[in-house]
């Protein structure tokens, strides 16, 4: 259940692991921006702590990341 597109600034959950970025599934991350290139659609995502620290900016790809669901209830 993967949207067309995104809304800029929009929270979303990691569909997979990301070691090279300390990532795990199913972490919250904030899309900054849309990319649509040879190699198909992805976003560029920015990763906050607790705090609201900004701690990783990277690009992935859009099969990637999953909505947030209104059952889902965030925790630590």
């Amino acid at each position: 259940m993967i949207p067309m597109k995104y809304a800029q600034f929009t929270d979303v959950a990691l569909a997979c692991d990301f070691p090279v970025h300390g990532l795990r599934r199913g972490e919250v991350v904030r899309l900054v921006d849309h990319h649509v290139g040879v190699s198909g659609e992805g976003y560029s995502i920015e990763v906050f702590n607790a705090l609201g620290d900004t701690v990783a900016i990277t690009t992935v790809d859009k099969a990637a990341l999953e909505p947030l669901q209104s059952d889902e209830v965030l925790s630590m």
